[in-house]
């Protein structure tokens, strides 16, 4: 049976302590009395990163491939934008983002606009430049940043079998139109396998994929079936997850999707999950000629703006930029944007968390897929992934509560404030108590004396 993100409601009737009568009673739809709130009692925020890799400015290389097919529609002076990001911004900007906590998705394109392969070589760069690139992603970006593939070239369709792009500039063989558009959930997946695998070799660790442009955009149950076979097949991910849609309308959900989920009362449970982005890029555009502004974002007196919006809401506010408009061509617009737009953010916000794609995604899973009963002054939870922050609400009083996972019990450690919740924590006030731990695999018990 295929489960969604809205096939599961965690909460659950209870008056009192007395949750229910033995036996364990599944939680119910509609009751607000036990929640599962979102991680650590905090929003998650993000930042997607499209169009990067190791040197090569997609727009350079890009557009004019672009450009071959629609004509009319890339006009952009390509020439006058530099051919390379240099690797002393890749360093500046991972720098900040680990001293600031920002976190998030950062493409590696496999073969960046069929210029080379950055496993192998590129030309117009030595392998000794190429290498230390790749060092560089993997002791600044990592830490703090999820690695996606961005299909194969970003332009051109390669066909698997030779390594060599298709010789027809169309749409139907180019990775952003319409050859993915009709394509079965084997056929993206051994695409998509393809990508991985060039990361794979590269020694970059991957668990999922970024769509680059409209790729499977009308093909979307398949595009969730083959990165849940292909990131599983290449990489063993236990979760993987893929970014493909944004949205950027006040009234349109953008927490996480949870798809094709199987197999969760057994050892290898399977789901894949879709992140939403809720903004557009305005911080500096993929091509790096339109500059950006923070206020579209969260405006300057902080009562207004797309991340005002989600965050307000309770749903992961993630933006969404690509790194040639980060960098804008040596100008760092881009870059002084999501500065600005960090700080204002911290001078509004006290309850938000930065978290990478797959770590939202994880917790995302485990929330909607965990199956919650009750009994006595016992909460059971049956886990098909683990999750640390995971964060509960009890409408009621708790008494020295513990959690029991995998036959180790730790009691929770009292707090008198909500800015304060943490694993192994829980806090109480007049609504009620929230509980936060590590959700193990497997079967859970929270116990309330």
């Amino acid at each position: 049976m295929n489960y969604t993100r809205r096939s599961f409601i965690k909460t659950a009737g209870m008056g009192g302590l007395a949750f229910a009568s033995y036996p364990f009673s599944p939680i119910t739809k509609g009751s607000e009395a036990i929640k599962v709130l979102n991680p650590y009692n905090r929003v998650p925020v993000s930042l997607i990163i499209d169009d990067s890799t190791c040197l090569v400015n997609m727009a350079h290389y890009g557009i004019p491939q672009f450009a071959e097919v629609f004509p009319e529609q890339y006009k952009q002076e390509w020439r006058k934008l530099p051919r390379e990001i240099p690797d002393s911004f890749v360093r500046e900007f991972g720098e900040w983002s680990h001293d600031n906590g920002v976190k998030g998705k950062y493409s590696v394109v496999p073969y960046p606009a069929c210029t080379g392969w950055i496993n192998r070589f590129i030309p117009g760069w030595t392998k000794r430049e190429l290498n230390d690139s790749l060092k560089l992603i993997k002791e600044i970006i990592l830490p703090n940043w999820d690695i996606h593939p961005e299909m194969v070239s970003h332009t051109r369709v390669i066909d698997i079998k030779t390594g060599k792009p298709y010789p027809s500039a169309t749409p139907e063989y180019m990775e952003n139109w319409e050859w993915s558009q009709n394509k079965s959930a084997d056929e993206l997946a051994a695409y998509q396998s393809y990508a991985l695998s060039i990361l794979k070799e590269a020694e970059l660790p991957c668990e999922g994929i970024t769509t680059p442009g409209g790729y499977a955009a009308r093909n979307q149950n398949n595009l969730a079936l083959s990165t849940l076979e292909s990131v599983r097949d290449i990489y063993g991910a236990e979760i993987p997850h893929y970014f493909r849609d944004l949205y950027t309308e006040k009234d349109k959900s953008v927490t996480p999707e949870v798809l094709h989920a199987s197999g969760l009362d057994g050892n290898d449970p399977k789901c894949v999950v879709s992140v939403l982005g809720c903004t557009g890029d305005w911080f500096g555009g993929w091509d790096g000629l339109t500059p950006g502004s923070a206020d579209r974002f969260i405006s300057e007196d902080l009562q207004s703006g797309r991340m005002t919006e989600v965050i307000d809401s309770g749903e992961p506010a993630i933006m969404v930029c690509h790194w040639p408009g980060i960098y804008y061509n040596g100008e760092k617009t881009g870059f002084k944007v999501l500065m600005e737009v960090n700080r204002r953010l911290n001078q509004k916000y006290d309850n938000i968390i930065w978290m990478k794609l797959s770590e939202i995604a994880r917790y995302w899973a485990a929330k909607e897929l965990t199956s919650i009963s009750s009994a006595e002054n016992t909460i059971m939870l049956k886990a098909p992934y683990a999750t640390p922050g995971f964060t509960l609400k009890v409408k009621a009083s708790v008494s020295k509560p513990r959690i029991k996972t995998c036959g180790q019990e730790k009691s929770l450690i009292k707090i008198t404030s909500r800015k304060d919740i943490a694993n192994g924590t829980w806090y109480q006030d007049g609504s009620g108590s929230i509980l936060c731990f590590e959700l193990g695999k497997g079967l859970n018990e929270l116990i309330m004396d």
